[in-house]
């Protein structure tokens, strides 16, 4: 299945360039991403969206650190919307994002704070379509993980229907490697994703798991 066209709201509404949070972690659309903030360049970024009202990009590291130095990333990332905020005990301040659209970087310039600048070009978004029969129950799995995870997804909307939200969600709870987790980012492709799925949790184990209940 081809990924649809990008929607109009893409192709005018959305910012070619963004600011980019490296992270340790493979964002997708609708993922919760929850952060301390605490490095100046990234307390004026994370103000400046509040502010503002837009979002940041997040991209899984290649090479270099989260805090206190520079950081190369992979190519595929996905912008965040911060949806809540508090002040953390340690007097830090902590968010709440959501991921929204998915983008491919082009070029990253670095500003005099160290903040890096991406410039995307955005990706389209994938359609809303049906779970195939042989991935049920991958959605059985995710039905019973989901609620244990709460309130880390407070803020996403539960489409147990959709293949694109189900593969998305359990690439986010299983214990994947990075890479493995950016990959199926990188697939754009719903079906792809649960294929690739089905291959790493067989129906078998979920059925035992079940029996047992």
């Amino acid at each position: 299945m081809e990924p649809s066209a990008v929607n109009e709201r893409q192709a005018t509404a959305l910012p070619r360039t963004i600011p980019l949070f490296p992270l340790n972690a493979v964002l997708f659309p609708e993922g919760p991403l929850k952060l301390r903030i605490f490095e100046a360049r990234y307390v004026d970024m994370i103000g400046r969206c509040m502010r503002e009202g837009t979002t940041f990009g997040v991209a899984m590291i290649l090479e270099g650190v989260e805090a206190g130095g520079e950081a190369s990333t992979v190519r595929i990332g996905t912008s965040a919307r911060i949806v809540d905020f508090e002040r953390l005990q340690d007097g830090l301040l902590g968010i709440t994002a959501l991921g929204e659209d998915s983008f491919r970087i082009e070029s990253v310039s670095r500003q005099s704070d160290g903040l890096n600048i991406a410039h995307v070009q955005w990706l389209p978004r994938e359609t809303t379509t049906p779970v195939p029969e042989d991935s049920a129950y991958l959605v059985r799995l995710l039905q019973h993980a989901l609620p244990q995870l709460a309130p880390v997804y407070d803020f996403t909307p539960i489409r147990y229907e959709d293949a694109t939200w189900v593969g998305a969600r359990l690439v986010e709870i299983l214990p994947l490697p990075l890479e493995e987790k950016q990959l199926c980012l990188e697939l754009q492709d719903p079906f792809k994703r649960l294929e690739h799925l089905r291959m790493r949790v067989k129906v078998e184990a979920i059925e035992q798991e079940e029996d047992l209940q």
